[in-house]
């Protein structure tokens, strides 16, 4: 009888040291004890991008520079289609914080004109990684994409400069990079400050070749003083319809201007250099909507 009493008493015994063991294992898994020299510290997230939302789009171009842009809006003679042309027709979106865009079309005597304008906001999902930085890389993607040209010269550089500095540049249309709010052309790197009404045709006295391919001064190439970065290009298509496409970014927003001219005939050839002017002005007042 004692011995069938002593046994139960030692497995108690040993029940409560083994949970005293277990119990002292779980608190020292449970603690992280950082080496000498380092800090137990949570990493910092990167930072949230500058622009929490976007403009809206169809009311971002001003009805002065959709006719600069868009000569056949002014040749509507039906108010209320004229009205609808200069709102424009947004694109089809399903986040409005992300991603909003606007087309506008109208056709003139010469020419049938197209704009789209295009806001993206970036967000990054990945704390080590930054709106700003997550931006930056998709600008770099479609800058690769658009495949830019080595740089011309920098003497065909020195003479473009010259060229567009010059008094015979000024636009004919009666507007400056000034009163468009345009970033300025001090550094050589935007096209020069002529514009035609018409947008086609050979009237604005643009240095484009024969061929109606563009002329070397005003290749695909980076653009300063535009956001944080920017590009342009410019493509002839074989039915002599002209595309100039400007993107830049500023923080966290990328901004792409898409404008194309298909002239009523095949005969006449889109002047590059008047293209990228337009669409060059109107990506500065866009950049400028972002600074105020």
């Amino acid at each position: 009888m004692q011995r069938k009493a002593y046994v139960p008493g030692v497995a108690a015994l040993l029940a409560a040291l083994l949970a005293g063991c277990t119990g002292g294992s779980g608190d020292d898994e449970g603690t992280t004890d950082p080496k000498p020299g380092e800090s137990a510290t949570t990493p910092t997230a990167a930072q949230p991008g500058k622009y929490r939302t976007l403009p809206e789009p169809c009311a971002a171009v001003s009805h002065g520079t959709l006719d600069s842009l868009l000569p056949g809006i002014k040749q509507v003679t039906d108010e209320e289609q004229r009205e609808k042309a200069y709102e424009g027709t947004a694109t089809q979106t399903y986040d409005t914080d992300r991603k909003v865009g606007c087309r506008w079309k109208a056709e003139s005597r010469v020419a049938t004109d197209h704009l789209l304008v295009d806001f993206e906001r970036v967000v990054s999902y990945d704390n080590a990684v930054s709106d700003d930085d997550r931006a930056t890389d998709i600008y770099l993607e479609r800058e690769t994409a658009a495949d830019l040209p080595e740089p011309v010269a920098s003497s065909e550089s020195s003479e473009a400069s010259e060229a567009s500095e010059s008094p015979d540049s000024s636009s004919s249309s009666g507007s400056s990079s000034d009163e468009s709010g345009s970033p300025s052309n001090s550094s050589g790197s935007g096209p020069s400050s002529s514009a035609s009404e018409s947008g086609s045709g050979d009237e604005s006295g643009s240095a484009t070749p024969s061929d109606g391919s563009t002329p070397t001064a005003l290749q695909p190439r980076t653009l300063d003083d535009l956001g944080d970065e920017a590009f342009l290009d410019d493509a002839l298509s074989s039915s002599r319809q002209r595309t100039v496409t400007v993107v830049f970014r500023t923080s966290n927003v990328i901004v792409t201007i898409q404008y194309d001219e298909q002239p009523s005939t095949t005969t006449d050839v889109p002047s590059s250099k008047d293209m990228q002017d337009r669409a060059w002005k109107l990506a500065g007042q866009l950049a400028g909507t972002f600074n105020d």
